[in-house]
């Protein structure tokens, strides 16, 4: 694990990181045992030693970053649920949980309820297909919601009702960024380097324009127009399964050209190579559930 300095930031492009708190599965029983979307091939071999050891890097540049991370501890038979971002999304401090749309990923949900509920959470049941961040993206003052082909317009509803905050719906149409996290991140939140009141709350975004309806291509235009634009070679590279503190981006070391332009935009990238995860169509930020206070 390396960080990359930025050498051509642009002036008064100064970030400022903030503290987070994740929370991440251990991959024990991470395989490939189905296939629920274009990653996923039934007979692809998964070396288990090496995702541990790609799992625990990222685990170690978190902290390194002076990150908190709670990890939970896995269930036979359930090979997706080192995914932890697709359990739930916390924000405010209450959680809005999951209803997987695949059958075969549904029992993770009791799991994650468990440990939500053990961690003082007060756990909403979704009542419409809905995987968590996965789908369910806070940006600044809006939540970004994903649909197309696993969370419904149904639960879009349901989660604003439960946060009382606006959401925005966006149409995926291209099958390999089934969820919203696989072709859109944010990279800061609006908050002003010196940690003070008074931004105007827009949030930088990064996002792979391909990979959504020409309607919701508008609204991200017209919502974030200073937003990094991503080819579909980064966006096929995990590169926007990423996860930003606000200045540093943990970011798929594949994604060479999104680096580049982070770098350029002031951003410090610290790749991690999750590329074992991508077999099952998966990345840093699908193992990653931040739990927001």
């Amino acid at each position: 694990m390396s960080t990359i300095r930025p050498a051509d930031a642009r002036p008064g492009a100064r970030r400022t990181p903030r503290p987070r708190r994740y929370l991440v599965c251990r991959p024990t029983h991470f395989d490939v045992r189905y296939a629920i979307n274009p990653w996923m091939q039934e007979a692809a071999e998964v070396d288990t030693a090496l995702a541990g050891r790609q799992w625990a890097e990222l685990v170690g540049a978190y902290r390194e970053h002076g990150h908190t991370v709670e990890v939970m501890e896995p269930t036979p038979g359930l090979p997706d649920m080192v995914f932890a971002a697709n359990s739930a999304l916390v924000v405010g401090g209450r959680a809005f949980g999951s209803l997987f749309h695949a059958p075969q990923r549904r029992p993770e949900t009791r799991e994650y309820e468990i440990w939500f509920k053990a961690a003082g959470y007060d756990l909403y049941r979704p009542e419409s297909p809905c995987e968590g961040e996965g789908d369910l993206v806070p940006a600044g003052g809006y939540l970004l919601a994903g649909t197309g082909f696993r969370t419904t317009r149904e639960a879009h509803a349901e989660v604003q009702e439960h946060f009382g905050l606006p959401v925005i719906s966006l149409h995926l149409t291209d099958p390999y960024f089934y969820h919203l996290d696989t072709a859109l991140f944010v990279l800061d939140d609006g908050v002003p380097d010196d940690g003070t009141a008074g931004g105007d709350g827009a949030a930088t975004l990064a996002y792979y324009p391909g990979a959504f309806s020409p309607g919701s291509r508008e609204v991200l235009r017209r919502l974030f127009p200073d937003a990094v634009l991503a080819t579909r070679d980064d966006a096929l590279a995990f590169g926007l399964n990423s996860v930003s503190d606000g200045h540093h981006v943990f970011i798929a070391p594949q994604a060479t050209g999104l680096i580049d332009r982070l770098t350029a935009r002031g951003y410090v990238p610290v790749p991690v190579d999750l590329s074992e995860f991508h077999k099952a169509g998966g990345g840093i930020k699908c193992c990653t559930q931040e739990l927001r206070p």
